[in-house]
């Protein structure tokens, strides 16, 4: 049993909550004696119950345990449950540590990422083995619901993992709302309702008071179980391709002593095609270089190719999203010796006859690129002649720029890249290709200014548009509105 999507018949039957919960806690073994353990405790029924049961449950090691509130200062009545926590930890003698946000968060999303860069800061501080959160079943049916109708690939239908680093644990991963509301009620839990959790504007909400009830009224009785299942399946899945990625990968690398002697295909590969000399050992660790056999690489399925070209990017501190593997897989099949393309965090994936190089390329003052992956809305920073630009990007107009370039997104090949314009630049207007050398001549822009104009190219490097000076005929939106835009303002921001 893995813990994280429902427990087995044998924590099911005949036992309470608290049983059970002792149970599921022994079989895993990750809570020892003495251990400093944090909860996030919101004061919701879910914090409530799991600080409860640690605080009284009987059969469990004896813990160093602190509470941590983050108030989000979102709704008028936030205040007041922090008061109310502050209360009820001080009748249940548990030290409580206390934060609020500096600014109100706009979204969900920022109020998400400001609680969890205060309880892992206060963990950290604490010296706390585990920070634990009220996750459970019903959340991890919820996600996995929802990621699928946001088309997520399959490792997002895992759900919510058990534990993650920096120390993360839910160990209410096993049992249901209906569980935890059962024991509240037999133990008279105290706890404080959220009305922002019945709010039909949040997408989570919708699903959890709409569509699964109507889904378990009718045509599924038992969806819950069944998303729960799904993520099980989905984990071990996940966790079997993990166990057999070194099998995979080590054997495609090539030492940099091996690939100093020459480029020839015989000289990449040993006896059967493999790579001759390759242990992999320390191969791949962040910011190292990583050399890849590529015929051997692409015997594999294509399936297996973007697994491994990922656990091979996971080794250089990055992570491709679909639209970024699928670029980098295409130059792996079809780049020319000598191409290559820009990946994410600086780093450069190229062909060097028949082995792959993945490159931190070197940042000067003067010239720092940008790549966009994909199509959705985001925003960075480019460094093109020493000038740098806030890039904002997406398929609404950007507001307050210097200039906005309108493109069509149906003709455009992601992952683009921001950057400099380069000896052999074209662009492809209406009349004919032209050089940009010649583009800015006509323009009248000096030669010492002409670094700093921003280039926009695709992932085969044809030119989009030369700042707002010019945009590619074959860019351009037709006779409809464009559908995808590039704002560009000058960054101060140190």
């Amino acid at each position: 049993m893995t813990g994280e999507e429902g427990p087995d018949s044998r924590i099911r039957e005949g036992s309470g909550l608290e049983e059970r919960f002792v149970r599921h806690l022994r079989q895993h073994g990750l809570l020892r004696e003495g251990d400093r353990v944090l909860v996030a405790l919101s004061g919701g029924l879910d914090s409530m119950v799991l600080l409860h049961l640690l605080r009284f449950g009987r059969g469990l090691p004896l813990l160093q345990l602190r509470a941590a509130h983050f108030d989000h200062r979102m709704r008028g009545g936030s205040r007041s449950d922090a008061l109310w926590v502050r209360g009820v930890c001080r009748a249940w003698r548990v030290s409580l540590e206390f934060g609020e946000a500096r600014e109100v968060p706009t979204s969900e999303e920022e109020a998400r990422e400001a609680r969890y860069a205060f309880l892992v800061g206060r963990m950290r501080e604490w010296g706390a083995r585990w920070l634990l959160t009220a996750h459970h079943g019903d959340d991890q049916a919820e996600t996995v619901l929802f990621r699928i109708l946001r088309g997520t690939g399959l490792r997002g239908l895992a759900g919510i993992p058990l534990r993650r680093p920096p120390g993360l644990y839910r160990p209410l991963l096993p049992f249901t709302r209906d569980d935890l509301q059962g024991h509240a009620r037999v133990r008279g839990i105290p706890h404080r309702d959220d009305p922002s959790n019945r709010e039909l504007t949040i997408p989570r909400n919708v699903l959890r008071h709409e569509i699964l009830p109507r889904l378990e009224g009718g045509p599924a009785p038992r969806a819950r179980d069944a998303l729960r299942r799904l993520a099980r399946l989905a984990r071990e899945n996940e966790e079997g391709w993990a166990s057999l990625m070194p099998d995979l990968v080590d054997p495609l690398l090539i030492q940099e002593d091996e690939a100093e002697g020459g480029g020839g295909d015989a000289d990449d590969q040993g006896a059967g095609g493999r790579p001759k000399g390759t242990g992999g050992e320390g191969k791949g660790r962040e910011g190292e270089e990583i050399i890849v056999a590529r015929p051997p690489f692409l015997a594999y399925h294509p399936a297996v190719q973007a697994r491994v070209l990922r656990e091979v990017l996971r080794r250089c501190g990055i992570r491709l999203n679909e639209a970024g593997t699928r670029a980098a897989l295409e130059f792996t099949r079809t780049g020319a010796s000598g191409g290559s393309i820009a990946l994410p965090g600086g780093l450069r994936l190229s062909r060097e006859f028949q082995r792959l190089r993945i490159a931190r390329e070197p940042e000067t003052d003067q010239d720092r690129p940008l790549l966009i992956e994909g199509p959705e809305a985001g925003s960075g920073t480019v460094m093109t002649g020493g000038r740098k630009l806030r890039v904002t990007w997406g398929p609404s107009e950007p507001r307050e720029c210097r200039f906005v370039v309108g493109l069509d997104q149906r003709k455009l090949l992601f992952p683009l890249r921001v950057r400099s314009w380069a000896p052999g630049d074209r662009i492809l207007m209406a009349y004919g290709t032209k050089k940009l050398t010649k583009l800015l001549a006509e323009a009248r822009v000096p030669k010492r200014e002409r670094g700093r104009i921003p280039v926009v190219v695709d992932r085969k490097g044809r030119v989009l548009c030369v700042g707002a000076l010019a945009i590619a005929s074959d860019a351009l939106a037709g006779p409809e509105p464009a559908s995808f835009f590039l704002g560009f303002r000058d960054d101060d921001r140190s």
